[in-house]
């Protein structure tokens, strides 16, 4: 007989068991269930509704299946339901009848969502440590290419040259709301659910934050209804994960581009690439590749939730099982994309000559000129069409802007000087925009440093998150570079 089969008559059809078992992809939960079993008996024994004898024999088995969970000597099997089921008959071979005691003013509808926030807690750490990993070999690309211009694109034509440092910080700040998205979802995913029962409390005098802060939440969830059914938390990680997936792509995709011998901007190393079964010549972006495509199944996974809650009754529904595969597989999706992404941009190698080439041979430097005019007191918009007349004049003459002598030039307006090829050198034009966020180089070195401060921000969170959930010591090094 089930656990719970008491009331049934006869037992589940195989094809039940094998339709609603969970067990093959909720055992990921299983140091999560046992952590927070113990932390449920420590509570029971410390308001008396264990008795101490009871409780330590409840602990030293849990830790015994723990154990025998982690070196893969206990059998987990449909059966049983779920990791939770499959713990407590274990638990129960291990000691005997008392096990039966560990579900004593709980249920598998609090207990879980116990366990799921108990999981996100540890991915949106380590998610945010592989983030800041990230962070940091895009900010040590930038350092390396202060003094390298490549065409910035708009439309995927080229508009106006940008410092190379420029490009790589603006994927730097991305990356930064992402880990800022996480470390808010913090609060919201650390509230404790443990003490709701099935949807309406417990009818035992329970301690609901004593669990609370053995377990080191920041508080518990106010209403039993929604704490059993919530799933907001799980919503809230798949869209920021999704996020970080929307960024990830687009560097993937410029990666892909620049790696072409269309725009021979970069190369990347070879540990990150692949070759082809029929052209040895061939050398693939394979992983940036792949990170883009696996975009779209983090995108499912959210939809899949959303959809799955969207016409829910409270409190617990069995479609809430639903929960869990789209988010195990969003964290080792993300997880193995950014572990990949940080040593694949620290090795990339940046072709600066061919970029400068690029700049050189193209009119991003039209603005200036326009620019240039406003300066000498042309209203903007008739500098705007003066400067359109000299580009389809280069274009119809097979030049750019720099070929053009000064006779020339004047053809099209007396305004222009000899200074004018100064002011069209790609350098002058990447230092003329000197505002703050632009892409001169002295811009470009405040982002690096404010960049820097932030890291030591996430840092720190991440270490104070990290100690609070049994995942680093308190006298470990702080900074990920130490």
């Amino acid at each position: 007989m089930k656990l719970w089969g008491g009331r049934f008559t006869k037992p589940t059809n195989q094809l039940v068991d094998e339709y609603t078992a969970s067990i093959r992809f909720d055992q990921q939960l299983a140091k999560h269930d046992i952590q927070g079993s113990m932390a449920h008996v420590e509570m029971l024994s410390a308001c008396n509704i264990l008795s101490e004898s009871d409780a330590t024999a409840i602990l030293a088995g849990l830790q015994t299946v723990a154990e025998k969970i982690q070196s893969g000597d206990a059998e987990l099997t449909e059966e049983h339901e779920d990791i939770h089921m499959n713990v407590e008959k274990l638990l129960v071979e291990e000691i005997g009848p008392v096990g039966g005691k560990l579900h004593t003013g709980r249920s598998r509808n609090d207990q879980v969502a116990l366990d799921m926030r108990l999981y996100l807690r540890e991915a949106i750490v380590e998610i945010s440590q592989l983030l800041l990993g990230v962070q940091q070999a895009l900010h040590n690309q930038a350092k390396a290419h202060l003094d390298t211009i490549l065409p910035g694109y708009t439309h995927l034509q080229r508009a106006q040259p940008v410092l190379f440092a420029h490009h790589m910080m603006a994927y730097v700040f991305m990356f930064q709301r992402d880990i800022e998205r996480l470390s808010d979802s913090w609060k919201r995913v650390n509230q404790s659910p443990l003490g709701a029962g099935a949807l309406a409390g417990t009818t035992f005098p329970i301690d609901r934050s004593l669990v609370a802060d053995k377990l080191n939440f920041d508080g518990v969830c106010q209403n039993s209804l929604d704490a059993v059914s919530d799933r907001d938390f799980v919503v809230e990680f798949l869209a920021n994960a999704s996020l970080v997936s929307t960024h990830l792509s687009r560097l993937c995709e410029e990666l892909v581009q620049w790696s072409s011998a269309e725009f021979n901007f970069i190369e990347l190393d070879d540990a990150f690439c692949t070759g082809s079964s029929m052209m040895p010549q061939k050398k693939n972006p394979d992983v940036a590749e792949l990170v883009r495509g696996k975009t779209g199944r983090v995108y499912g996974h959210l939809i899949g939730m959303l959809t799955t809650l969207k016409g829910l009754p409270l409190a617990y529904n069995k479609d809430m099982q639903e929960d869990k595969e789209g988010m195990f597989d969003t964290v080792e999706t993300l997880r193995g994309a950014l572990a990949l992404f940080a040593p694949m941009i620290d090795t990339m190698h940046v072709k600066k000559e061919n970029m400068y080439k690029a700049v050189a041979e193209d009119f991003s430097n039209a603005t200036d000129l326009a620019d240039y005019l406003v300066g000498k007191d042309l209203p903007f918009r008739e500098a705007h069409a003066v400067v359109g007349q000299v580009v389809l004049y280069c274009i119809q003459q097979n030049k750019f802007l720099l070929d053009l002598s000064l006779e020339e030039f004047q053809q099209f307006s007396p305004l222009m000087n000899e200074d004018i090829y100064k002011v069209l050198a790609p350098e002058s034009v990447v230092n003329a925009r000197d505002v703050v966020g632009g892409t001169a180089k002295n811009r470009v070195e405040e982002q690096i440093k404010t960049a820097e401060q932030l890291f030591q921000i996430n840092t720190e969170w991440i270490h104070r998150q990290a100690v609070k959930i049994g995942a680093k010591k308190e006298e470990e090094p702080i900074f990920a570079h130490d």
